[in-house]
């Protein structure tokens, strides 16, 4: 199986940048994306040549043109659910899970802590809330999590680790030790696996050139079950596709 995560920075404006060549090109397997930034019925319209050749959840939040997430799958799932089941954290359409037959499979745009880290004390109580939620699924069958966790977990992972630790939305230690929360519940970053000492990036900010100047975070992520890593072929990080601040990165996986 090939899956693709993207966070595409508004659906309707990455349609007009060449989403449908990427994802064609792609052929994923399950393909899914956060920030939507669109109500369940824009993104269907935005994706309306996908009709009928692809099962497909989406989840968009409360606040209109912020946040949300969809799953695009050829497979139809056991099942579709949106959200964790907190209202306190369901209101801005962060999470899509669907259930297949050897495991769960969840995308997830992790809340961001915002200027001056104004939303940090929030974000600690999403990771642990996300992270129970994930351990809850885990007892049934294997997980697969992806999505844009709004954190670089080591300094390998972002190119100004000193200049940002503490100081920077995304690199603080109450952060890092969130999506350790997340991992301790057993699983395994794929790509840092696999690569433990590739400096590849998935976000980069839009404002000072940054991706030109080579100057990225990685952010996004695909976790993996331990009980199933052996399963898991290879990882990518495509930072050759344009269309969005962020570029998708991949999964193979083989459920012989």
């Amino acid at each position: 199986m090939k899956l693709v995560c993207w966070n595409v920075n508004g659906i309707r404006a990455t349609v007009k940048k060449g989403f449908f060549e990427a994802f064609n090109e792609f052929d994923a397997d399950i393909f899914c994306m956060q920030e939507t930034k669109a109500q369940d019925d824009q993104v269907q319209e935005a994706l309306a040549q996908l009709d009928g050749r692809y099962h497909m959840v989406i989840n968009s939040a409360v606040k209109k043109g912020y946040s949300g997430t969809c799953i695009i799958s050829k497979q139809a799932p056991i099942k579709f659910t949106t959200d964790i089941g907190i209202d306190e954290h369901d209101q801005e359409g962060r999470v899509t899970h669907a259930e297949f037959e050897d495991f769960h499979f969840v995308n997830v745009y992790v809340p961001n802590s915002g200027s001056g880290l104004k939303r940090l004390d929030y974000r600690e109580t999403w990771d642990r809330a996300f992270g129970d939620y994930l351990e809850n699924l885990m007892e049934t069958k294997p997980l697969i999590v992806t999505g844009d966790f709004n954190v670089a977990h080591q300094p390998i992972d972002l190119t100004r680790d000193k200049a940002n630790y503490n100081k920077t939305s995304g690199y603080t230690q109450r952060e890092i030790d969130g999506f350790d929360y997340i991992l301790n519940k057993g699983l395994k970053d794929s790509f840092r696996e696999i690569y433990p000492e590739e400096e590849k990036y998935t976000y980069w900010n839009q404002r000072f050139k940054a991706r030109e100047r080579g100057v990225g975070w990685r952010i996004d992520y695909f976790l993996v079950d331990e009980r199933i890593w052996d399963n898991v072929t290879d990882a990518h990080i495509y930072d050759q596709v344009f269309g969005s601040d962020h570029c998708p990165i991949g999964l193979e996986v083989d459920f012989k």
